[in-house]
């Protein structure tokens, strides 16, 4: 079973910045066979990806965190990482990571993140 966990969220002023850790591990798991996004969710809006990296290390954003965000991954630690800089207000919710392959899909629980000053 594969099991995602997310962390690094919380309260940060606009302007700031802040990264979330997306932790994989499972039995059988192999990190690099598998494509991870983190997606997020507002209040009363649906989920949206935000970025991806896939198998071959190729990353893709979404067009309202072009130029602030980053992904990476370190598959020695099995974690992806989402730099966030020069937060927005509208930047604001709870964050997930996905893992997948295959059709198969992984989600973490999620780490809420505020922007407000």
């Amino acid at each position: 079973q594969v099991q995602l966990v997310e962390s690094g969220g919380g309260l940060v002023q606009p302007g700031g910045s802040l990264r979330l850790s997306c932790a994989a591990s499972g039995s059988g798991f192999i990190f690099s066979f598998y494509s991870i996004g983190w997606y997020r969710q507002a209040p009363e809006k649906q989920r949206e990806l935000v970025a991806a990296i896939t198998v071959g290390g190729g990353a893709s954003y979404a067009d309202s965190i072009k130029g602030r965000f980053t992904i990476s991954s370190d598959n020695a630690k099995n974690t992806v990482y989402l730099q966030m800089n020069s937060l927005k207000p509208d930047d604001t919710a709870v964050y997930y990571c996905n893992a997948v392959k295959l059709g198969t899909v992984h989600w973490g629980q999620g780490t809420q993140v505020t922007v407000s000053s």
